[in-house]
């Protein structure tokens, strides 16, 4: 198995100092636990990394990757216009996996050398001593049993790769937290946020497909697929859940988790 990392990592462009200024400390917690799995990053010293975004291309039936000659990243539509970041993509990993996945799921291929901040903000933390190539992808809004099989499939070219690769599923928990969260109040959205973390630090597939769909729809989450595709890769394989960090100063849910190989 070529795979040396393994995490969940949030995306709110807040934490971004550029960005967040004086509100980063808000946050402290989720930039702390981001600072730890940097560390753990580098001493993982990843060739490739997987990056699993809820904000690339979005198709209702389809999951997307994004084949580019290089990838440019930052942070203008926030008013950074400091922060800059470049990556090379995988060619060799993406073709492999294109061939790989189009024999069993609906697959679009996209090119954009714009990265979306779903993928920039875990880099920008992840890849400040290490900067491994990147393969870009983005799910689908397909059933959860689908998103699992992905990762399944995607497990398989990482198995068959002698590179060290790194898998991130990048997501936020619910929107909807507080009264003044961006995207209201929903009462329940703790109770999403409580069950899903506590299914992912024991692995329970079962319980997270069981999950309430209405529960899980007034939550307002982004990052469920991106998990689910991640819980398909670490099926079958011996690794440990480590929440580094939860908390949700800005009414959002931000989880920092590693499976630890």
């Amino acid at each position: 198995m070529s795979l040396v990392l393994a995490s969940i990592c949030p995306h709110p462009p807040i934490i971004i100092p550029t960005i967040g200024k004086e509100n980063v400390t808000s946050a402290k917690k989720t930039i702390g636990a981001m600072e730890k799995m940097e560390r753990e990053f580098r001493k993982s010293n990843p060739e490739t990394v997987i990056v699993i975004s809820p904000h690339g291309s979005l198709y209702p039936d389809a999951f997307s990757i994004n084949f580019s000659e290089s990838y440019v990243g930052h942070f203008h539509q926030f008013g950074d216009f400091v922060t800059n970041l470049k990556f090379q993509p995988d060619l060799e990993f993406l073709c492999r996996l294109k061939e790989k996945l189009e024999q069993k799921m609906p697959v679009v291929l996209v090119e954009d050398e714009n990265l979306d901040h779903g993928s920039l903000v875990p880099l920008y933390y992840l890849t400040k001593n290490v900067v491994p190539k990147i393969v870009p992808i983005g799910y689908s809004l397909l059933d959860y049993e689908t998103h699992l099989e992905f990762g399944r499939l995607i497990k398989e070219e990482i198995s068959a790769s002698k590179k060290r690769i790194a898998v991130i599923a990048s997501g936020d928990l619910s929107h909807r937290l507080t009264p003044e969260a961006p995207a209201g109040y929903a009462p329940r959205a703790g109770i999403f946020d409580k069950r899903l973390v506590n299914f992912l630090k024991e692995k329970n597939i079962k319980g997270i497909l069981e999950m309430d769909k209405d529960l899980i729809e007034e939550a307002g989450e982004c990052g469920l697929r991106s998990f689910l595709i991640l819980l398909g890769i670490l099926e079958k394989i011996n690794c440990q859940p480590k929440a580094y960090s939860y908390e949700a100063p800005f009414g959002v849910g931000y989880l920092v988790m590693n499976f630890q190989l």
